[in-house]
């Protein structure tokens, strides 16, 4: 009798703790609010809506690269789990960890996730990386396999032939669809690099495609996904329409960049580069996610290529993803700051100001210097894995530096820089929720630590916080300065113990979170997508 009463237990505590495992996991469905990719295209050309497809149909092969990048075979994960909502998290998330909760496990048998993703063996230390002799064997287009006599560094033009040849083959399709010279030649280009993982030559060949109406990113872009080493690159794709009204808008800016440059509030070497001229700004609606930059919070913004040769011969393209940003403003910035920010302040945040602060974060990637002023190399390898999180932090904080700037200028004449302060300090409560797993989040704490140890917000006894002008000014140019140092001197245990100190939520924030979270405001969006919601 004791055993059967124990096993009656034993299972009814399974199916509660079943039950609750469950219900958490829809609640964390629901969070994200459905938002459909669509965009007027009826005003392009015949050929322009036939590239369409081709670059849809080559941007689903790039994500399920990143799904063997980011965890290895999707379809026998997805053929384990019963429960939809389930399914649909891991789809969400591209695996079984959360990428907005700090990338906890959520399905039942898997623990932390392997700093080492599927780009290394998932038991390799970064002691074994080091004995690994191929001079190859930090290159972002590769990836490391284990065999009998040790370690081997296979390309990915190699490890994933199969969707790259078939990536490669739609985008020379697509070119000779292509009636813009210049879409031409970089979609040739780019399935040349593909299949030779050489990327420069379709880098440069991007950075002059500037007048298309339509604009295809794809390829292995960014590198947060490793977080052992940061040298590897992950798939990822963007289709992108246009907004030709607003990209008209942006195009003074970019002239600006020299003057801006010369400004930053830090020692001359620390500035000694030259931002390339080929730069600029434009806005689109982005019509397709795919990989990499549709896992968890959605991208608002495109800031390429990372090439720091090409971005010292010709810069680089800030792209803003307009209808993106409006959706994440409206369904998330807007009510957050009605909750969250002190009701004479409300006034303040605006889409305008959220779109500024976005596009000069991206303007300010272009900003500093890519090598250290002491011979370490360039920044992105002195500082190694702690580099994205720093670079991330430094754009935060000179684009709001920028914007200020502008305004002193005359240059910026609609709102007022309170605007772009204010609208920042709600943009860091709406970013924070995301977590800390990833560069951007690291990037948000250090930032709201930093601003509050100088007093540039406070925090009222009602739970709202309000910006502090003078304050929030100064912060600006201190952090500024602080971090171009940092990045100048290649400070790898400076870099480290900032964001081991700063670099995560600590209580009194996350009970603001939890305000939030109580209070239903989405926590990020998810797409609706594909060639069926299209308006052609």
């Amino acid at each position: 009798m004791r055993k059967l009463i124990f096993l009656i237990l034993i299972t009814i505590f399974t199916v509660q703790t079943m039950y609750s495992q469950n219900n958490s996991i829809k609640q964390r469905v629901e969070s994200y609010r459905k938002v459909t990719l669509n965009a007027n295209l009826s005003w392009l050309s015949e050929k322009e809506k036939k590239i369409i497809p081709l670059f849809i149909e080559a941007a689903k092969i790039a994500d399920d690269i990143f799904w063997k990048q980011n965890f290895g075979d999707k379809d026998a994960l997805l053929s384990k789990l019963t429960d939809e909502y389930e399914k649909e998290f891991v789809k969400m998330n591209y695996g079984p960890w959360d990428i907005l909760n700090d990338e906890k496990p959520f399905i039942k048998g898997f623990g932390e996730k392997p700093p080492t993703a599927n780009f290394y063996p998932s038991d390799m230390t970064k002691a074994d990386f080091e004995k690994i002799k191929d001079p190859n064997k930090t290159g972002a287009y590769s990836i490391i396999v284990k065999e009998k006599d040790g370690y081997k560094v296979v390309p990915y033009s190699k490890a994933y032939s199969n969707e790259i040849r078939k990536i490669a083959d739609l985008l020379k399709e697509a070119a000779e669809l292509a009636e813009n010279p210049g879409l031409k030649t970089y979609l040739s280009l780019r399935a040349d690099a593909l299949l030779t993982d050489n990327y420069q030559p379709s880098d440069l060949a991007w950075m002059d495609m500037k007048s298309s109406n339509i604009d295809f990113v794809v390829g292995p872009i960014e590198n947060y996904t490793d977080k052992l080493f940061g040298y590897r690159t992950s798939f990822e794709a963007y289709v992108l329409i246009k907004d030709p009204e607003w990209s008209k808008k942006l195009e003074r800016f970019t002239g600006l960049l020299p003057e801006l440059q010369k400004g930053l509030p830090v020692d001359e070497v620390y500035k000694s580069e030259n931002p390339g001229s080929g730069s600029d700004l434009n806005a689109y609606d982005a019509i397709y996610y795919a990989g990499d930059c549709n896992a968890g919070g959605k991208t608002i913004a495109i800031n390429l290529p990372n090439d720091e040769e090409v971005q010292m011969k010709k810069g680089s393209r800030r792209l803003q993803l307009k209808n993106i940003m409006k959706a994440k403003f409206d369904n998330i910035m807007a009510p957050i700051s009605e909750l969250m920010i002190t009701p004479e302040q409300r006034k303040y945040v605006k889409f305008n100001a959220f779109f500024e602060n976005t596009m000069f974060h991206e303007v300010a990637h272009g900003l500093g210097i890519k090598n250290t002023i002491n011979g370490k190399g360039t920044v992105r390898d002195a500082l190694k894995e702690q580099n994205s999180a720093l670079e991330e932090g430094k754009a935060d904080i000179l684009g709001l530096y920028i914007v200020t700037k502008l305004y002193e200028m005359g240059e910026l004449k609609e709102g007022e820089v309170m605007d772009n302060y204010v609208t920042f300090l709600a943009g860091i409560l709406r970013s924070c929720r995301f977590g800390v797993a990833d560069a951007h989040g690291k990037a948000n704490m250090v930032r709201f630590y930093y601003f509050e140890d100088k007093k540039a917000f406070t925090r009222n006894s009602d739970g709202t916080y309000s910006v502090n002008f003078d304050n929030m000014k100064d912060a600006v140019i201190s952090s500024s300065a602080q971090i171009l140092k940092l990045q100048g001197d290649g400070d790898y245990d400076g870099v480290k113990a900032l964001i081991e100190k700063d670099g995560f939520i600590k209580e009194e924030l996350k009970k603001d979170l939890d305000r939030i979270n109580s209070a239903g405001i989405p926590l990020d969006i998810v797409f609706v997508q594909g060639v069926d919601y299209l308006k052609f």
